[in-house]
């Protein structure tokens, strides 16, 4: 049995589309950070780090995003959400988890929370804003790597491309959000348009736009 702690829009986004992809059973359980469940005891039991999501998978606990989604893509090769172990492309899925995950996905925390980052609060907004502005130049770099590709990984769709949807979902709100970059505005219009992911954001409650 797997089951999946989320909150909708949140990181756990990944992990759901991907179990929608992938097509099979699984359990949604809500991590309510209204009531600051992601902090109970409980929960800490599943992740000391009190961040969502985990993922249990017969028993197994796992909890980091990119850890989850890989994971996923070898538990169950069948739906393609991460090219063959050993080949070039697989490398090149690796590269673009990690990159995901460890520079824009880790910059949205001083975006989103910049008093978690300053010991003066006077400094808080220049925090937000220099955050800010190195956002865009992660997504200026992914933008001139994707290029005119459909995907990141060329021709192929794979779970990178829904990490960047998310992340792109997460920065709709800035002062240049991602989506402004054509390339990237058009490859997460290809993603919001799979049925899989269109599902998980009608569970999510999550509506149009998206990005």
């Amino acid at each position: 049995m797997i089951a999946l702690y989320y909150y909708p829009g949140n990181a756990s986004l990944v992990p759901h589309m991907m179990l929608r992809e992938i097509g099979t059973p699984f359990e949604l359980r809500l991590v309510d950070r209204a009531q600051n469940a992601q902090s109970s005891p409980d929960y800490l039991k599943l992740n000391p780090s009190g961040r969502i999501p985990v993922l249990v998978d017969d028993g197994q606990v796992l909890y980091e995003t990119a850890a989850i989604a890989m994971h996923l893509a070898d538990r169950f090769p069948q739906a393609e959400l991460a090219p063959a172990i050993g080949t070039p492309e697989r490398s090149e899925f690796y590269k673009w988890m990690i990159h995901l995950s460890n520079t824009p996905q880790a910059e949205f925390r001083a975006w989103f929370y910049p008093h978690q980052h300053v010991a003066d609060e006077a400094a808080t907004e220049s925090v937000k804003t220099a955050a800010g502005q190195r956002l865009n130049r992660m997504f200026d770099v992914i933008s001139r790597e994707l290029g005119d590709k459909p995907w990141l990984l060329g021709e192929r769709f794979s779970a990178a491309d829904l990490l960047l949807f998310t992340l792109m979902r997460w920065g709709r709100g800035m002062p240049r959000p991602p989506r402004t970059l054509p390339n990237l505005a058009a490859l997460a219009a290809r993603v919001a348009a799979r049925p899989a992911v269109q599902e998980t954001l009608r569970v999510e409650g999550i509506e149009a736009p998206f990005v």
